[in-house]
């Protein structure tokens, strides 16, 4: 009967504990620390400092995707690489957190992006000037890109694939290809232009033509003004996340499994106990979202798919000759095994040891998942294979390491606006909820810093106001 009943007492207190709600009852309550977690703190202390924040992660560390890689004397990226510093929001952070002039930038104009076409590397072009004398496009397609000027805008619910085609013409799909390659791992056949570029969207509809609408913008901003600048840090992608995570109450290996509004206020039950909030902040990835909301308020999909890609970390000696700039994409035609590859060393310094280059390999994607699962030994081996065949590599790397993320890319295909719109009326429908993180508004670390911020302003604000900013052009950088 002893050992019956101590079980019996362990389990009771054990229920007890897993379902007791805390007395307190947080004014803000975040889960998720990763960059849009974080941000939206950040910019919700900024606004209000006297909000009591609690953020529940469920690993042991802040930062998400974002994590820098270091091991004999080579630094790379387990994530994103970088972020351009043309975006507002994310200026405003780096200043706010005194990384402004700490941080490390590679301008745009300096640095030559590449595409794989006919088995070589070529430069894109960096102007309207070289894009005539471009050899990755014919005469033909080049002149085929004016009919923009008189193809009527297209109803919702394109492809990127199906719209780029008939805006400019079969030929841009390559470098279409490439585009959506170097930022989402995905396929552009399946992407959602909608979601995707909604800025570029509502040019073609105020004007009639993309072109028509980017020359009415260009004049309008007097002057296109310089390209952009990377940024990262000398320490590396994950300095912004230990910066940011200062001073904020964040409780990690916090597991949510269920969330509820009881009275009034938000219950957030984890694997050891619960807590009370009286607004909720859901800044996670797009997947984790829906699993958790779905009970609230049924979505229109249970999940959507996610693109995987795998880093290879390759150092190489003296002997390497690798093209001065940021790296190039290779789109699907060409059929290489590699998606494309960063110049890390040409693009920020102090990445390798002295003499050396560094090379990031990127694998998979939406396309081609099997390739995850090769071992490292053919990863490397096929990845080198590939890469010689595009720049001057006569030895093997000196070091390599394959990196396996965890995290996938979330994409947002056909369906997407759709989920926009269910994230609309569930947050109008629940008082006090707001949701961001990676994949609702993008997927790049300029679009989750600005939707933070914007979160930021509505929670201060008392909610959501009708959303009267019109979607923005996002550039194309490769």
């Amino acid at each position: 009967m002893l050992p019956a009943l101590k079980g019996w007492v362990l389990s009771l207190t054990e229920t007890i504990k897993q379902y007791r709600v805390m007395k307190t009852i947080n004014d803000v309550l975040i889960i998720g620390s990763g960059l849009s977690g974080l941000s939206a703190a950040h910019f919700i202390q900024k606004f209000q400092p006297g909000l009591d924040i609690l953020l529940l992660e469920k690993e042991k560390r802040p930062g998400g995707a974002i994590e820098t890689f270091r091991e004999q004397g080579f630094q790379g990226e387990w994530g994103p690489h970088g972020f351009l510093d043309n975006t507002p929001e994310s200026r405003e952070l780096l200043v706010d957190l005194g990384l402004d002039t700490h941080a490390e930038r590679a301008p745009l104009e300096n640095f030559l992006r590449y595409v794989c076409h006919q088995g070589k590397l070529e430069a894109l072009p960096q102007n309207p000037k070289k894009l005539l004398s471009t050899p990755l496009l014919s005469f033909g397609e080049k002149i085929r890109i004016l009919g923009d000027l008189w193809k009527k805008p297209l109803p919702p619910g394109q492809t990127v694939s199906q719209w780029a085609e008939y805006r400019f013409g079969k030929g841009v799909l390559p470098l279409v290809d490439a585009a959506v390659t170097g930022t989402f791992a995905g396929d552009l056949e399946l992407l959602s232009i909608d979601a995707v570029m909604p800025g570029v969207r509502r040019l073609e509809a105020e004007f009639g033509s993309v072109l028509k609408g980017l020359k009415a913008k260009k004049k309008k901003a007097a002057g296109s003004g310089p390209l952009p600048s990377m940024m990262n840090f000398p320490e590396g992608m994950d300095y912004l996340i230990s910066t940011l995570a200062q001073g904020k109450n964040i409780l990690f290996n916090s597991t949510v499994t269920g969330i509820e509004k009881r009275n009034g206020t938000w219950v957030v039950l984890t694997t050891d106990t619960s807590w009370q909030a009286k607004t909720l902040i859901m800044a996670l990835p797009v997947n984790q979202t829906l699993k958790l909301l779905s009970p609230l308020h049924t979505p229109p999909v249970s999940s959507i798919p996610v693109a995987k890609i795998l880093n290879i970390v390759m150092g190489f000696g003296k002997s390497a000759k690798v093209p001065y700039g940021f790296g190039y994409l290779a789109p699907e035609k060409e059929n290489r095994f590699c998606l494309g590859a960063m110049f890390t060393s040409h693009m920020f310094p102090n990445r390798s040891p002295q003499g050396s280059v560094l090379l990031e390999a990127l694998i998979g994607g939406r396309r081609h998942p099997e390739r995850l699962e090769l071992t490292d030994d053919i990863l490397i081996q096929q990845a080198y294979e590939d890469l010689r065949q595009l720049m001057d590599l006569p030895e093997p790397p000196l070091f390599s390491k394959v990196l396996r993320p965890k995290h996938g890319i979330p994409q947002l295909e056909m369906g997407h606006p759709e989920l926009l719109e269910w994230r609309r009326d569930l947050e109008k429908e629940c008082a006090d909820i707001y949701i961001c993180g990676f994949g609702w508004d993008g997927i790049g670390m300029n679009e989750m810093i600005k939707a933070a911020k914007k979160v930021a302003h509505a929670l201060v604000a008392g909610g959501l106001s009708a959303d009267t900013e019109k979607p923005q052009v996002k550039p194309v950088y490769f």
